[in-house]
């Protein structure tokens, strides 16, 4: 008989190793994905008129932010009013970056740092009124132009944001990214020392 020749087979013991948990670099608290920073601000004057009026809404928004304004036109029939579909019946422009900073500080400082809660909305943005341009510092009131109140619409953002805006691919935002009003208000006193009402 020929011998047959066993093959041994021999189980791998586990190597021991110190297995120690890695300790997460970010937090809900320090993560960069999570930081809210400013997109944009939209300055807004409606007249409900073309004419001279808007003329000088223009003026006043060059003057608040050397900037060149767009007109904005009525989308509804009031026949009352003497609106129609198409009409300029406003001016706005769109800041962004570090002048859009710079004029965000300069308008809280005519409100004197103080918001109420309900300007923010359920998407974290916010919107206040001025309702004389000369209450921000450095302008002065021209007797040619008159007074005339603005609106400051404010978007915040996340890093992630782009997701709703390209152009291929295009998805809604988690419910993670979405910003609330109690990480707006946070934003706003932390960056902008801003009190609320």
């Amino acid at each position: 008989m020929t011998e047959q020749v066993k093959k041994i087979v021999t189980k791998k013991e586990p190597i021991k190793t110190n297995s120690v948990k890695k300790e997460k670099k970010y937090t809900k608290v320090n993560n960069p994905m999570k930081e809210v920073t400013l997109e944009k601000i939209v300055v807004h004057i409606c007249t409900g008129e073309t004419g001279n009026k808007l003329d000088n809404a223009k003026t006043v928004l060059t003057m608040l932010t050397t900037r060149k304004p767009v007109e904005t036109q009525s989308k509804i029939k009031l026949p009352k009013w003497g609106l129609r579909p198409g009409l300029p019946i406003g001016a706005k422009l769109t800041l962004r970056g570090k002048i859009a900073d710079e004029f965000l500080r300069r308008t809280l400082e005519a409100k004197s740092n103080t918001l109420n809660k309900r300007c923010i909305d359920e998407t974290g943005n916010f919107a206040f009124g001025i309702p004389e341009y000369i209450d921000i510092k450095g302008m002065k009131y021209d007797p040619k132009i008159g007074i005339f109140g603005f609106d400051v619409i404010v978007t915040l953002r996340r890093k992630g944001f782009r997701v709703k805006y390209r152009h291929l691919k295009r998805k809604t935002l988690n419910k993670d990214l979405k910003i609330t009003k109690i990480e707006t208000e946070n934003f706003l006193t932390k960056n902008y020392n801003v009190k609320f009402s």
